[in-house]
């Protein structure tokens, strides 16, 4: 039978027990441990296997099988090795599997994952944002200190992330890399500041988290961000409402008045018995003048009111904590009912809900007086529990319900639980102590409990019946007869004797020493000292009489719902609230500005009719960019609609924006006649046709526009940029006065100029604001308009870029480079040293720990034709520094490599740049008709078409848009057909128009097209885009 038992487990439960590493061979044969051990040994060379197979699915379960050992807390760290190969697998869903095990075993295996850190670098460029996320996690969990350039360097690119997701992991790498090197603080805070400002929800929690961690003090970087945050803190997830929420309790500490005051005064008003009527009502007019509450102050109250009826405990604990600090006391009492409802959930959550409760209950009886009974201990309470509730119900005892809980407190007492019927023991006393009329009753039933049988209830009642007749001595003279006739039976001497010896063998040392001092004042020996002579005095002298108080008395100046509170103690990285200000900081720093890039280039009659729309859209940071873009495209962009629906709630303010323009014109046109009404529309018109491609820009940015774009900014700003920037600004100015001047005598020079014009219109590329307005007078846009424009002119309108993406390209590694590392990535911005070159930032950084001297481009080499401006020679270069720098390369239409050498004062390295073809181009906004004019003319030889086969999912206007723009610059196309999508670009050096067209088709196909005189360019954007198009 037991063979065949035997058989029967290996048959069936082989495969079971191959998966569980065998245990159950140690109970088959003496060799059973052996078994085991092997079993496992063998078990995972299968693994290694499985990891090195050809097949994906081998390669997945054997990933499955490690992850769910990881999740059993078992031991993988043996196969790191074969795991860390398949780093690099083609197979999303073992990428994601290798990751999480990475992310476990990085900081153990620190050697083995130092070598994969290529590999994880390209992967922040992965295509699949889970996959960014992942090795950005994987990175910042690798604690060597060698990387943290590396790790910086990889915060800064994916805090400028399209995925939100992506924001939020760089966010918590923050901490990360904070703590592995706190002196990139300043970096950091610089990265934490750019994030602060982004407007996605599943952001916000994991920055305020960063800036908790790596900058509290720092409350400069909330002011701006205050109503946004306040406002977002519905949507934020859950974890990230508890953060924000205990961030902006200490931020209203420190920047609102104490709403506490009014009350404060209204109660010392009704304590003046004797005042009449009329003087009360005086003074309660004059302290309700006395206070204001903030509206910013008002506003957050108001906003996590709703969060009180969350399904998350910690989030009503965190607004609780909030009402009881910040909020007027006269509306704290809103807080009791959902704090009393979190009572039923498990053991924990209610031991800190408690835990809390006792601490408000000291303060404020009131508020959880009518919840009395939901204080009641339940057999079925934890120790902990009972005490907490018995402590809460001694605070609510007053002369009303003392009765109701001193029957509570006799069944208590009777408790099997020995330590709980002692802490009602004591619960007794202080409500004896607190009700002078049951001081009498609760003394009387405490002598009675000197009868019990149980020995820790007898000694509970002594102790507390001694500390009630110290208090009043005198008026309890009977009880301490009764309590002496008890000791008739035994002889004081003896009885002294037997505790002291007792004492001396106690395993705690405190009672050791006690004892020893004692006995040595009270039982004199030869060894006494003079001590023993005073020993009456000592033991007699008169002392103050003990205090029956809560333990819960002194934590109120801990934040409540904080470790800190919950130990009575500080604990490590606590942050205290600090007092109210005496006098109210400026209210003004919360204001956000509207920034005005434009302001200068609008006519003057213009910009006063713009300024109130503006002012109405100030609080939200990127509705002045939503309201000016959007005035012409409602009609024009049907493709669009949906991506505009995604921007929560924009769509119907801009649309209400572009309808009031057109009336305020037609107003304006009625007062001053028919002339100055030509001139707006042409205005208008002019307007319209630059900023067509704009309207889908914006619609596109949706939730990642502000970290993408604040990133584009800190990396392209440099001190020789901003100033070339304003010397062309004031030459195109000067230009302008030229070209009206020659209007009328030259048409073909102005019809280039305009376009000129366009490309000295130097916006900064990301900041969300409004579109520049023409630089031309309305006299001038009037006397354009008769003219006729060459088809070109009218078609060619450089717009501004729909994205710039923050990939960085290495120029030179720092070990080429011996300690000079550069990197340099495309901007999309108009060059500043020439109209036919193209702009790039180049990023030189100093990881040596010496100063880098004569920082130069040396020897070119350049093919035939291309040009380069060079930055100016940095002189020196600090430690640990860097340095932002713009080049101007001219690659006249091609993707040749531009070659020249890095130089430093000792030395001069190779290195080259190589544009990717989506660079050679400027974004051009253009009309639907126009678009179709100009396809219909570069058709034959200058037309290249694919069919691309994809997913449904993958041709979605906002997922077609992103990919697009993310390869080639170019500018959105307004489209009146949803399953067509068009856009437009120039070629930097030439200015040839290329065009492209994605048509859905039934199915899962589109057809890809690109039109233009550059064949070899349209041959190869179009080799580039099929695959990201493709690709899920």
């Amino acid at each position: 039978m037991s063979s065949n038992s035997f058989a029967y487990s290996e048959q069936s439960g082989g495969g079971e027990a191959t998966e569980l590493g065998q245990e159950a061979t140690s109970t088959i044969s003496p060799s059973g441990a052996f078994g085991l051990f092997s079993s496992d040994l063998k078990k995972n060379e299968d693994l290694k296997q499985m990891l090195e197979s050809n097949k994906d699915s081998a390669k997945l379960d054997a990933m499955k099988r490690i992850v769910g050992m990881i999740a059993k807390g078992k031991n993988a760290s043996e196969l790191f090795p074969a795991v860390v190969k398949n780093v690099a697998s083609k197979n999303i869903e073992i990428k994601k599997l290798v990751y999480v095990y990475l992310v476990r075993y990085a900081e153990e295996q620190q050697d083995l994952a130092l070598l994969s850190i290529s590999t994880f670098q390209r992967a922040l460029k992965d295509s699949n944002q889970l996959i960014r996320a992942s090795a950005l996690r994987v990175l910042s969990s690798i604690r060597v200190p060698i990387i943290v350039p590396i790790m910086m360097l990889a915060i800064k690119e994916a805090s400028a992330d399209l995925s939100p997701y992506v924001r939020k992991n760089a966010a918590h790498a923050i901490q990360k890399l904070y703590s592995l090197d706190p002196e990139q603080k300043e970096m950091l805070i610089e990265v934490i500041e750019k994030l602060l400002k982004d407007k996605s929800t599943l952001v916000a929690g994991s920055v305020v988290m960063a800036f908790e961690e790596v900058c509290p003090d720092r409350i400069d970087l909330i002011h701006k961000n205050y109503r946004k945050l306040c406002n977002l803190l519905v949507d934020v997830e859950e974890w990230g409402q508890v953060v924000i929420i205990h961030m902006l309790t200490r931020y209203a500490r420190t920047q609102f008045l104490s709403p506490w005051k009014e009350e404060d005064g209204l109660e010392d008003d009704e304590k003046n018995f004797y005042d009449s009527d009329d003087e009360q009502k005086e003074k309660t007019d004059k302290t309700k003048k006395s206070y204001t509450m903030d509206p910013d102050h008002r506003l957050l109250i108001r906003n996590t009111k709703p969060l009180l009826q969350s399904r998350n405990a910690a989030v009503v604990m965190a607004v609780a904590q909030l009402y009881w600090h910040i909020s007027p006391k006269s509306e704290v009492g809103i807080i009791s009912k959902s704090l009393v409802r979190l009572l039923r959930s498990n053991r924990e959550v209610q031991y800190i809900v408690l835990q809390n409760i006792a601490t408000m209950s000291i303060q404020r009886k009131g508020m959880f007086e009518p919840y009395l009974k939901s204080f009641y201990v339940r057999s079925t309470d934890p120790t902990m529990i009972k005490t907490l509730k018995l402590e809460i119900l001694t605070n609510l005892a007053n002369e009303a319900n003392i009765s109701t809980l001193l029957r509570e407190f006799q069944t208590y007492v009777k408790s099997q639980d020995k330590e709980f019927a002692a802490a009602t023991i004591q619960a007794i006393g202080r409500c004896a102590t607190n009700i002078s009329e049951v001081t009498d009753t609760c003394l009387n039933g405490l002598v009675c409990l000197l009868s019990n049988r149980d020995e820790i209830v007898v000694a509970e009642s002594v102790v507390v019946i001694k500390k009630l007749l110290q208090m009043q001595p005198a008026q309890h003279g009977e009880i301490i007869k009764h309590m002496a006739k008890l000791l008739d039976s035994i002889t004081t001497k003896l009885l002294t004797q037997y505790i002291l010896n007792l004492g001396k063998y106690d395993q705690n040392y405190d009672i050791r020493d006690r004892t020893r001092f004692i006995r040595q004042l009270i039982v004199p020996n030869e060894k006494s000292g003079a001590l023993s002579k005073y020993a009456k005095k000592i033991f007699l002298a008169q002392k103050p009489a003990p205090l029956l108080e809560s333990p819960f008395k002194d934590r109120d100046h801990f934040q409540l719902g904080t470790l800190s509170h919950t130990l009575n103690t500080k604990a490590a990285g606590y942050l205290e609230l600090s007092n109210w200000p005496e006098v109210a900081p400026d209210p003004s720093v919360r204001n956000v500005e509207v920034i005005e890039l434009a302001k200068e280039w609008t006519p003057a009659g213009k910009a006063k009719k713009e300024n109130p729309a503006q002012k109405f859209y100030s609080e939200s940071e990127e509705e002045e960019d939503s309201s000016d873009s959007s005035s012409d495209s409602d009609s024009d962009s049907g493709s669009a609609s949906g991506e505009q629906d995604e921007q929560g709630g924009s769509s119907e303010d801009s649309s209400e924006d572009s309808s009031s323009e057109p009336q305020s014109d037609s107003e304006s046109a009625s007062e001053v006649g028919d002339k100055r009404a030509a001139k707006r529309n042409s205005k208008s018109k002019w307007k319209r046709d630059s900023e067509d491609g704009e309207n889908e820009n914006e619609k596109s940015r949706t939730s990642d526009s502000s970290s993408a774009d604040s990133s584009s900014v800190e990396e392209s700003s440099s001190d020789s940029e901003s100033e070339s920037e304003s010397e062309s600004e004031s030459e195109s100015r000067k230009v302008t006065k030229e070209k009206e001047k020659k209007t009328k005598q030259d048409i073909n020079p102005l019809t280039k100029d305009v376009s000129l014009l366009d490309l000295d219109d130097f916006n900064p590329v990301s900041t969300p604001v409004a579109l520049p307005t023409p630089a031309f007078s309305p006299s001038l846009i009037a006397d354009l308009e008769g003219l006729n424009l060459s088809t070109t002119s009218s078609v060619i309108s450089v717009s501004t870029p729909v994205f710039v993406p923050v990939k960085t390209h290495v120029l030179l590694h720092r070990m080429s480079g011996k300690g000079l590392a550069a990197h340099y990535f495309f901007p999309r911005q108009p060059c500043i040293f020439g109209d036919k070159m193209v702009s790039i930032q180049v990023t030189l950084n100093n990881t040596t720990d010496r100063k880098i001297e004569n920082i130069h481009i040396g020897g070119k080499k350049l093919p035939i034709g291309m040009q380069m401006h060079v930055f100016n020679p940095i002189e020196s270069l600090e430690p640990e520094g860097s340095i932002t720098v713009s080049v101007g390369i001219d690659f006249c239409d091609s993707t040749q490599t531009a070659s020249f050498q890095l130089c430093t004062k000792d030395d001069c390295f190779n290195v080259s740049i190589q544009p990717p073809v989506g660079e050679l181009l400027l974004p051009v906004a253009m009309s639907e008709k126009d678009f179709k004019k100009e396809q219909g003319m570069l058709t034959g030889m200058n037309e290249t078409s694919t069919v691309i086969i994809a997913a449904p999912q993958n041709f979605t206007p906002s997922v077609i848009l992103q990919k697009v723009v993310d390869v080639a610059n170019v500018g959105v196309v307004p489209s009146g057909q949803d399953h067509i999508h068009r856009f437009a670009a120039k070629t930097v050096h030439s200015g040839s128009l290329l065009l492209v067209t994605v048509g859905l088709k039934e199915g899962s196909t589109a057809q890809l097209t690109i039109n233009t005189e550059k064949t070899v360019i349209g041959s190869v954007l179009l080799r580039e885009l099929k695959p990201v198009l493709s690709q899920g």
